[in-house]
């Protein structure tokens, strides 16, 4: 069935926003600009606060559910079901766990390059897929542990074009694997989160953006404050700012002062997480949930295109074999091989029935003909 022009514009936002909330932390940590107290030029490398900014834009779903529920009660008819009542302390463990695999996430975004990045996160299929076999009971068919094993061989793959790439590119090899292994650690929290709101969260039938801006909300309050003794928890080198503590949020502020740019990618990440959760969910309740699969493997495309036409990162041929034996892996953990497994044998069993029919006219013929 041919998608009407509202579905296609779901499934052009979706894949636009969730490629710039990429593009635009990338871009912030391409920058570089002097610091406060006349300190020397150097990039803008402040994950912690990058990660308030994207809990600001899912807090902002927050303001969007309830936009939308006033706009249903409104109606005649409204058609959004009341939620059942639930403590908002539930979404607690869930942000504490977003919180810190997205910090981890922006960490590593400083050590490598967008593409790597992005790809890297298709990981997350293989610990949620065990989780929920050890915590939910669940029993992963024998498609989805292929595509787990798949998915590990596409990781190496891309590990591999990461070391190989890491002579062109300004990072250094060490930085290059240190960053590659916490976005894959990143991923182990990640997936602890949506076991949690399997079991905790999806029972109470919560609406999509008010969970997303629930957790949000938790996330960007707690991050906010912590920001205040990170400032002068000691990180050595670990650290990109001239204090090297875990994060200098004045500092950050003086460089966003001295280049504005950097402000507007700081707009761009913050805005397009909130319009991408927004997309997410309209496109699994107006299509379908596969769709938003594949649209978020599509925009692993758009944002590596992307980065190799803005100069960021250079060609590698490695990398897109490593895309390409993810992209099996998550089709086959997410059951996308079974509408072709499906087709094909349909059009196996009516060109039997063709043939067959065929057959029979063909005796009827000699039979008539003999007669």
């Amino acid at each position: 069935m041919a998608w009407s022009r509202y579905q296609l514009g779901l499934a052009a936002l979706m894949l636009l926003t969730g490629s710039i909330n990429t593009l635009a932390a990338k871009w912030a940590d391409n920058f570089s600009a002097a610091g406060c107290g006349g300190t020397e030029e150097h990039s803008f490398q402040h994950p912690f606060l990058q990660a308030v900014g994207m809990f600001l834009g899912e807090f902002s779903c927050l303001a969007v559910f309830y936009l939308l529920l006033w706009r249903d009660r409104r109606r005649p008819e409204p058609s959004m079901a009341p939620s059942q009542p639930f403590s908002p302390l539930l979404f607690l463990p869930p942000a504490l766990c977003d919180m810190t695999g997205t910090s981890i996430m922006y960490v590593a975004l400083n050590m490598t390059s967008a593409s790597s990045f992005q790809m890297l996160r298709g990981s997350v299929i293989i610990f949620t897929g065990l989780l929920s076999v050890a915590f939910l009971g669940r029993k992963l068919e024998l498609s989805q542990w292929l595509g787990i094993l798949v998915t590990i061989v596409g990781l190496v793959v891309v590990g591999l074009a990461d070391l190989h790439s890491s002579h062109d590119q300004k990072h250094k090899l060490s930085e290059v694997i240190t960053g590659d292994l916490l976005i894959i650690m990143a991923q182990v929290i990640v997936a602890i989160q949506m076991v949690l709101e399997e079991k905790f969260v999806y029972k109470h039938d919560v609406h999509p953006l008010r969970a997303v801006g629930t957790e949000g909300f938790f996330g960007f309050i707690i991050l906010a404050l912590l920001l205040v003794p990170m400032y002068y928890i000691p990180a050595g080198s670990f650290s990109g700012n001239p204090r090297q503590v875990l994060e200098d949020a004045l500092d950050a502020f003086c460089q966003i002062g001295r280049q504005p740019l950097i402000a507007l990618a700081l707009l761009g990440n913050i805005s397009s997480i909130a319009f991408f959760n927004f997309a997410g969910i309209s496109v699994t309740k107006e299509i379908s949930a596969t769709t938003r699969m594949v649209l978020d493997s599509l925009r692993t495309v758009v944002i590596w295109a992307v980065s190799l036409a803005l100069g960021w990162e250079l060609f590698h041929g490695l990398q897109i074999l490593g895309f390409a034996i993810l992209l099996m892996g998550a089709a086959l953990y997410n059951g996308l091989h079974r509408p072709v497994l499906a087709r094909l044998a349909r059009s196996r069993a009516d060109g039997s029935e063709a043939e067959r029919e065929g057959l029979l006219h063909a005796e009827n013929t000699a039979i008539n003909s003999e007669r």
